[in-house]
């Protein structure tokens, strides 16, 4: 508003009729304003329009994803055995008997106070050897048996050691295999690697006290036991891989009689897989639907007016509407997405009826799976056209958008500096007006004492002449 200049000489409230006229002057930068405001929430808008096309996108891009309808499930009738089944799976079944666990080799050396020397004094060297034949030589810091653990744990030669009391003030080293199964299998020498390779060197559990306490062993699991086609397979970790296509079984006990495996067409998951892309689309056109809508309203003199929503008339927004429906409702190999269970509303929206989905699975897998594929591969590829980042329909919205708000700011800007020197003009004008009339006010009453006095000498002489 500025310093007060309300006229002492003019008696005007100089100030109010400033601002009136700054009222009118900042009219254009008013409706500038306005346009920004609107701008920001067309932005806004299709921010949030845009967040629903790539939450769309990114669930119908992995639902047309090479097999990924292709779930299945797969079940034993033994808690001890469990299986699961890949997307490459195929429904079938089969037996397995669990006879053998896998293993890491355990194994400890007699008792000992501290780790024994060589013919020099030094601490006897140990070395490791796995499976594969490839010794590990290991120096430990001195004889302190706490020195030999941690020497063999750095050496990472197949084995973990650990000191384990024996009584009496003596300890024995624990060694195990640092992987399970019979390719776990190492053995433990007092001696160098050459005394190793000229059998010289001292086998720690060969020791009178010494022991391996657990073999290293694959787990080994039958099939067909008790045929001319029996036939065993192993593993490591006693989970054995391709049981079936596709198909592992892990066991955590072994099985005293034969185990059925069973997989089956995930006919659930694949079920909600397509509900939840139903849904997805739904939220979309939703949206899109709600924004665009005209309402109607009543004033209190009852005059009716309508108001569009911020998309309505908007024929970019509207497209991305009937590109998503069109891809969803579009008949796929010469079906109607109606027969699975997808059907168009009146208003524009989707019903999703897991029971008829679930009958076309139990008719036509292969096929019904096929179809949502296909689906999803046409919603994805509208979701792509509406939110990529470089040309996306969306992106491009925003963008123009953006660029309109950053010139309107610029154009407010100016407007600022434009209203602020024609304030500074008016309060110059009126200022000046104060001054001017100041200065006739001082004359006029200069002028009034003056007229006053040649009055009173007027009468004065007047009076004298009689």
């Amino acid at each position: 508003m500025g310093t007060s200049i309300d006229g002492l000489a003019s008696g005007l409230n100089t100030t109010s009729m400033i601002d009136a006229q700054m009222a009118v002057e900042a009219l254009p930068q008013q409706q500038l304003q306005s346009k920004v405001t609107s701008d920001q929430s067309m932005i806004n808008a299709l921010n949030s329009l845009n967040t629903r096309v790539t939450v769309l996108n990114s669930l119908a891009t992995s639902i047309s994803a090479p097999g990924a309808t292709n779930l299945f499930t797969a079940t034993t009738n033994n808690p001890a055995v469990t299986a699961t089944a890949s997307t490459t799976a195929t429904t079938g079944s089969i037996d397995v008997t669990v006879t053998q666990l896998a293993s890491t080799k355990v194994g400890v050396t007699e008792a000992l106070t501290t780790w024994p020397t060589d013919a020099s004094g030094n601490p006897a060297h140990l070395t490791l050897v796995d499976k594969s034949g490839k010794a590990t030589e290991i120096t430990p810091a001195s004889t302190s048996l706490d020195d030999v653990v941690k020497a063999v744990n750095a050496a990472a030669g197949g084995a973990t050691a650990v000191k384990v009391p024996a009584g009496n003030g003596t300890y024995r080293l624990q060694l195990t295999s640092s992987t399970s199964g019979a390719a776990g299998d190492f053995q433990a020498y007092q001696g160098t690697a050459a005394d190793v390779t000229a059998g010289t060197a001292t086998d720690l559990f060969a020791a009178p006290t010494a022991a391996i306490v657990k073999p290293a062993a694959d787990a080994q699991a039958v099939l067909y036991a008790g045929t001319a086609a029996q036939q065993t397979i192993t593993s490591s970790n006693n989970t054995f891989s391709e049981i079936l296509p596709g198909v592992s079984v892990t066991a955590t006990a072994v099985s005293s009689s034969p185990v059925t495996v069973t997989v089956a067409s995930d006919t659930a998951g694949i079920t909600k897989k397509a509900s939840d892309l139903v849904s997805s689309v739904n939220d979309l056109l939703g949206y899109i639907a709600t924004s665009s809508a005209v309402s109607t309203t009543t004033s209190a003199a009852g005059v009716a007016s309508a108001q569009g929503g911020i998309f309505t008339g908007n024929s970019s927004v509207r497209g991305i509407s009937d590109a998503v429906t069109e891809a969803v409702v579009a008949p796929v190999n010469g079906k109607s997405p109606s027969e699975y269970g997808i059907v168009i509303e009146k208003d524009g929206t989707f019903t999703f009826d897991s029971g008829k989905f679930a009958s076309a699975m139990a008719a036509d897998p292969a096929g019904t799976q096929s179809a949502l594929s296909q689906i999803a591969t046409r919603v994805a590829s509208a979701a792509t056209n509406a939110s990529d980042p470089v040309s996306g329909s969306i992106p491009q919205l925003i963008k123009g958008q953006q660029s309109e708000v950053t010139d309107l700011t610029s154009q407010i800007a100016d407007w600022d500096v434009r209203l602020a020197d024609r304030r500074a003009s008016l309060k110059a004008v009126y200022t000046n007006m104060e001054v001017l009339l100041g200065g006739l006010k001082s004359q006029a009453s200069w002028l009034t004492g003056q007229i006053s006095a040649l009055s009173s000498s007027s009468s004065s002489s007047s009076s004298s002449g009689n």
